[in-house]
């Protein structure tokens, strides 16, 4: 019996089929590279995801900023730090990779901004004309 997973180590998106091979080594197939196999095992041993939401944007021209994990989140803290990101705040104008949650959860990963922002708020706005 074995379980068939997208890898999502590069574009090409190989479909790995993931076969347990004894107590603790896996057979993989499929995959196009190295990466591909390390991916396959990693996500059998512990899964986890870069986490893609929005949060809170103020004084912006829209409601909700789009942000990134710096890094991979194991998947059993996905809803924790959902939690945290729908509930966090934050003010224009933003960054593009401006720190948003630094070391969430202890995780030594960032929750980082994904484009940049301008805020609507005229004090905020650089002006040219005089």
């Amino acid at each position: 019996m074995y379980l068939e997973k997208r890898c999502l180590v590069c574009p090409v998106g190989c479909i790995l089929k993931i076969e347990k091979d004894g107590d603790s080594d896996y057979l993989i197939r499929g995959n196009k590279c190295g990466r591909g196999k390390d991916f396959a095992i990693k996500e059998m041993k512990e899964p986890s995801r870069v986490l893609t939401s929005r949060v809170i944007l103020k004084n912006g021209p829209m409601s909700r900023l789009p942000v990134k994990t710096s890094d991979i989140i194991p998947q059993y803290l996905v809803d924790k730090c959902m939690e945290i990101i729908r509930t966090t705040e934050v003010t224009a104008p933003v960054k593009m990779g401006q720190i948003i949650i630094e070391n969430i959860l202890n995780t030594n990963i960032n929750v980082v901004a994904a484009r940049k922002v301008n805020s609507t708020n005229p004090r905020n706005l650089n002006s040219n004309s005089q």
